[in-house]
């Protein structure tokens, strides 16, 4: 498998998890999605806006590599978050609304992506203004496994409070080889 498939492996997954997590996070009591569970984020909303937050951010500066013309308009609309620990949503269907747009901005962008863009240098500024020049390939990879911790604590405080999220692994979605 080539970096450029692994990307849009985990593009794939990056969504399909995402949807499995919110349909379990709406099995909790509404309170209870925002019960403070001691995580980085205090609750599952809280880490659920915190996955939105950061990929608004670090989308926005993808939107700005020769490769991310497709992610500006995707985008159109959606918060422009200041910290990392805002609050977009405070109801999760809007909150899915948006996590699916991302989502899809995220597949679509990956799809018309070559294994040359990955190598093609992201200048970009960290919230605090610290300057950065990283290869977009590892930038992507950053993206995903973000997504992959903070949705491992969302599990954690499902399965707390008596929730299978079933299963997460990403080799299910990995085809047998032939």
């Amino acid at each position: 498998m080539s970096f450029l498939d692994h990307v849009r492996l985990m593009a794939s997954y990056n969504t399909w998890m995402n949807g499995r997590i919110l349909d379990a996070v709406a099995r909790l009591d509404p309170d209870a999605r925002w019960a403070d569970c001691g995580a980085f984020f205090g609750s599952a909303m809280g880490t659920l806006n915190h996955l939105v937050v950061a990929d608004l951010i670090w989308l926005r500066r993808i939107a700005g590599h020769p490769a991310g013309a497709p992610l500006a308009g995707a985008l159109d609309g959606l918060p422009v978050p200041t910290a990392l620990a805002d609050v977009l949503f405070r109801d999760l269907a809007d909150l899915r609304a948006a996590r699916t747009r991302i989502d899809a901005a995220i597949e679509s962008f990956a799809a018309a992506l070559t294994e040359a863009d990955l190598d093609v240098p992201l200048a970009y500024r960290r919230v605090s203004g610290e300057g950065h020049v990283k290869a977009l390939g590892p930038v992507l990879s950053h993206v995903f496994n973000h997504q992959t911790h903070h949705r491992g604590q969302i599990t954690t405080l499902l399965t707390q409070a008596g929730i299978d999220p079933g299963a997460t692994d990403v080799i299910l979605l990995v085809p047998d080889a032939d």
